[in-house]
């Protein structure tokens, strides 16, 4: 789950290596976006629509595909539904950070997640870390990505490269869900400058080793013939939107005015 489509990457790679198991994936149009929001204001939406969500669903597994929901309210939730797995994404800082030969990592994210990363001692105190919030970037993808050519994308991309150049940053991480909708154009703009580093692989792996814990406990039958569901919350959501959304994803669409 994740404010909108933030997530959805992090959807599609799971789905690509394991394609016996089934997916639900949660957009919640609703209360887009999630980055202004206060600890604890998204801590209780969240809490909210998993109640609700487990009226409808049964997971085996939850992944919250959102660096500021699981900065802010990760721990609540383990604490309120401690029946279920949880799967947090956090920037992947430490990766960049032992690659960094400067010692110099660039973080891009939500204001929230640039305010709280260093907070998070996910690199070693030596390392600095340059962040910038981009609260724009994260409206162009949920707003217009769908329909920008390429070019747009790239002018976009480069703007943030640039400035990350100019801080002399020899790693660069891309701490929001949303921004892995334009990672090939971050890396094709970013090289040979510095390297650029996602949760996505991490979290694909996370999962997988819960799936296949106990032998394999909660791993899909053998031949499971998969459904995927996209739930979106949100009165004002347009359905033909999501439609045309859902269809080139694969998945089957729920529109929830109230979950």
């Amino acid at each position: 789950m994740d404010s909108g489509i933030g997530g959805i990457p992090y959807c599609m790679d799971f789905i690509k290596k394991n394609p016996g198991e089934s997916v639900c994936y949660l957009a919640d149009h609703e209360n887009y976006p999630y980055g202004p929001r206060g600890k604890e204001e998204l801590t209780g939406i969240l809490i909210y629509l998993l109640k609700k969500l487990l009226t409808k669903i049964e997971p085996k597994i939850a992944v919250l595909a959102c660096n500021t929901a699981t900065i802010a309210a990760l721990s609540s939730l383990r604490e309120n539904f401690s029946q279920i797995p949880f799967v947090g994404t956090v920037p992947a800082i430490k990766p960049a950070a032992n690659a960094s030969s400067k010692g110099k990592v660039g973080v891009l994210g939500t204001a929230r997640t640039i305010e709280e990363v260093n907070s998070l001692n996910l690199a070693d105190k030596s390392c600095e870390i340059f962040g910038i919030a981009a609260p724009e970037l994260v409206d162009f993808i949920e707003l217009h990505f769908d329909g920008s050519e390429k070019e747009k994308n790239t002018e976009i991309v480069k703007k943030y490269v640039d400035i990350f150049r100019a801080e002399n940053v020899d790693t660069l991480v891309l701490g929001c869900t949303h921004f892995l909708f334009l990672l090939e154009e971050f890396r094709c703009e970013a090289a040979p400058y510095f390297e650029v580093f996602d949760s996505l692989e991490g979290i694909t792996k996370r999962i997988e080793y819960l799936l296949d814990e106990n032998s394999g406990f909660l791993r899909a039958e053998k031949d499971s013939i998969s459904v995927h569901r996209l739930f979106v919350t949100g009165k004002k959501a347009s359905d033909s939107f999501w439609e045309r959304r859902a269809h080139s994803l694969g998945f089957n669409l729920i529109m929830l005015d109230e979950l």
